[in-house]
């Protein structure tokens, strides 16, 4: 929303006496003066804002609000990942409205901001948000369940509440990986009561988000996740593992960015490589790349390469048997 407008929606909303209306306008207010880097102002106005949900004004919480996430600073952008089509033009849409979302305002829309990703573990999931940050130049603030989950009796919701009131008052993304860890299904006869309790709090925290704060949650188990869950995201993506080809780009990506040749073929990446997740592709690589630096120029690359290669293969069998 355009200054001009946050301000007059600010004095209506006062003027009016809605209280709900007033927060979100001011909420708004302290996030743009945050995106100038008017900090200082940015404090003096946030100094007025309330918690949204009532939870974290009487709730004896011993812990702070910075020590439920890690701000990162996204050191990626989409162009650095090897993406599918369909992933990179979902990937690109939401970054498209969130920048234009002064024009979908002007239209009676907003731009989607909650961002459901799944998939096996080490195919980019954290990478992808990380990107999806760096697209937006907003900090990527990552929940640590250690300081979010405990096991005293109502205390995970307020802490969630806590979070969620710091966040409204920023432009980010708001990263949960491993959601499943949160957002449970509430049918399953195995849970406690507290998490259904998280489960409704956590539902109501994200409807209540404004559209600058993209929420990206990750999930290894999709289906664990409540239905209800499902719903809240507007945009739902899954990351497979890589295909042959896609195991060949990202090598050939991972030698050019760090100026290195590994002497591997692509048929030797197709038929030795091509069952990696990224994130292994990338342990790989690393691991090639360290021998080569510590053999020197004399050694064979190619030699070292399949010496990797036969221990790689080794280690796959081991953790499979």
């Amino acid at each position: 929303m355009a200054r001009g407008d946050l301000i007059l929606s600010l004095v209506k909303a006062g003027s009016s006496g809605d209280k709900t209306g007033f927060q979100r306008s001011l909420e708004a207010l302290v996030a743009e003066e945050r995106d100038l880097r008017h900090h200082v102002m940015a404090d003096r106005l946030a100094e007025y804002l309330k918690p949204a949900n009532g939870t974290s004004s009487h709730q004896p919480l011993s812990v702070r609000v910075s020590d439920l996430y890690v701000e990162r600073v996204p050191r990626r952008l989409l162009a650095d990942l090897v993406l599918t089509e369909a992933v990179n033009e979902a990937c690109q849409e939401l970054v498209e409205e969130q920048h234009r979302a002064d024009l979908l305002r002007s239209h009676g829309l907003e731009p989607r901001h909650r961002l459901l990703v799944v998939g096996p573990p080490g195919n980019g999931k954290t990478a992808l948000a990380e990107a999806l940050a760096g697209e937006l130049a907003a900090p990527m603030l990552a929940v640590r369940y250690d300081t979010i989950v405990t096991s005293f009796l109502g205390e995970t919701a307020a802490r969630l509440g806590l979070l969620f009131d710091r966040v409204r008052a920023q432009r980010c993304v708001l990263f949960f990986d491993e959601f499943d860890a949160l957002g449970k299904e509430r049918g399953d006869e195995h849970e406690t009561g507290e998490i259904k309790r998280v489960v409704n709090a956590l539902l109501l925290a994200m409807d209540a988000l404004p559209p600058y704060v993209v929420v990206i949650a990750a999930s290894n188990h999709p289906e664990l996740l409540d239905r209800a869950v499902w719903r809240r995201f507007q945009v739902r993506l899954e990351l497979p593992p890589p295909t042959a080809k896609q195991a060949v780009a990202w090598v050939r990506r991972f030698e050019g960015d760090h100026d290195v040749k590994l002497s591997l073929s692509e048929k030797t990446i197709r038929e030795t490589l091509g069952e990696l997740s990224f994130a292994e592709l990338e342990e790989f690589c690393q691991d090639l790349q360290r021998r080569l630096v510590l053999e020197g120029p004399d050694a064979s690359p190619r030699t070292i390469a399949r010496k990797r290669i036969a221990q790689w293969k080794s280690r796959r069998a081991t953790r499979r048997s």
